[in-house]
């Protein structure tokens, strides 16, 4: 048993290793040994009445492609599937899911929408963020007025319904990272911030969030050092339930888009400045000094409306890419140079 995920489980036997991961009543399995497998999925049927449906290609509405190298995740039915539930097919074809001139506020003098309607659209699209991190802060943000939609509120959804479809890709080097950015007061109501986060494995884009943050901050600096917090606490998460599969890491490199939060992380003299921060989010210091993480000055995509050509170059350094009609061995060059040149800089 993984001594972090209770439902994942490991065998090693005679140099190879069999993974089993449960979900309620579903299992997926796998391994290095084709016997292994075998052997696993013989005993598990003369045990319990089960179904074996073959090699993984759909999963809790996500649809899986493997190739010999490659592995996409996407959800192009489920998507297909929404567009027509919400009556969106015919919707005006985007090239960002929001525009970078988006205000959004309660609109209490605007018309108000059926709200059951406007939950269903919001809870469909959340769902789709789990292979779509380019909409995640879209659909964040818009879910934050569930309780009095409005027109405005539901023409702002109807715009990611007429983004291109993209589905993430994911491959397979191993090297650990994260980003961290925050966009200081962004929050038109409350006046609280937004926390973008993102994590990798290699070039794979593997657990990402864009949430707003339970407390005021009160400079740019504090804002993103707690979205900077929010981002080490599952890096560190994710490097322990990694070494259950014994793969070991050193120095995690955590991007920060702020060169200030940087330096409260590092230099104590500092420390008096940021008493009022709350004590959970100090443990990133604490973390920085024991060497399990290295603070690196860089932005990413989840926390605010970018322009197209931005938009279009962060969604690549994120993997998200088409699965036909793409040169992929091209953009998986691009990709691990881009992180070759990131690596030799924090070595």
């Amino acid at each position: 048993m993984g001594s972090v995920d209770k439902t994942l489980f490991l065998l090693s036997r005679g140099g190879n290793t069999l993974i089993v991961q449960i979900y309620v009543d579903d299992i997926i399995f796998g391994g290095s040994s084709h016997a292994l497998v075998s052997s696993f999925a013989e005993q598990m049927t003369r045990k319990f009445e089960m179904s074996l449906m073959g090699e993984l290609q759909f999963f809790l509405g996500l649809q899986i492609k493997q190739g010999l190298e490659d592995t996409f995740v996407h959800q192009a039915k489920y998507t297909r599937d929404i567009l027509k539930k919400f009556n969106m097919g015919d919707s005006k074809p985007m090239t960002t899911p929001m525009s970078t001139n988006t205000a959004l506020d309660a609109d209490e003098d605007g018309e108000a929408v059926h709200q059951k309607e406007f939950r269903g659209t919001i809870g469909s699209l959340l769902y789709l963020t789990a292979t779509r991190p380019d909409i995640r802060f879209a659909v964040r943000l818009y879910a934050r007025y569930q309780a009095s939609p409005r027109t405005s509120h539901r023409q702002a959804v109807k715009r990611i319904f007429g983004y291109p479809k993209f589905t993430p890709r994911a491959w397979s080097l191993v090297f650990l990272g994260g980003f961290s950015d925050a966009d200081h007061a962004g929050r038109r109501i409350d006046h609280k911030s937004t926390s973008g986060t993102c994590q990798l494995l290699g070039t794979s884009l593997v657990s990402w969030s864009s949430r707003k943050q339970a407390s005021v901050s009160l400079s740019t600096t504090e804002a993103e050092y707690i979205a900077a917090a929010s981002c080490c606490s599952q890096l560190l998460w994710m490097k322990a339930t990694l070494s259950d599969f014994g793969l070991r890491f050193g120095k995690i490199p955590l991007l920060v888009d702020s060169t200030s939060a940087i330096s409260v992380a590092k230099n104590p003299v500092l420390h008096s400045k940021t008493k009022h921060i709350d004590v959970r989010f100090h443990f990133l210091r604490d973390h920085y000094e024991k060497g399990d993480i290295d603070l690196v000055h860089l932005a990413d995509i989840f926390t605010k409306p970018l322009e197209f050509g931005a938009f279009v170059r962060l969604r690549g350094e994120l993997g998200v890419i088409q699965v036909e009609g793409v040169d992929h061995a091209l953009i998986k060059g691009e990709i691990e140079s881009q992180w070759t040149g990131l690596i030799a800089l924090l070595v």
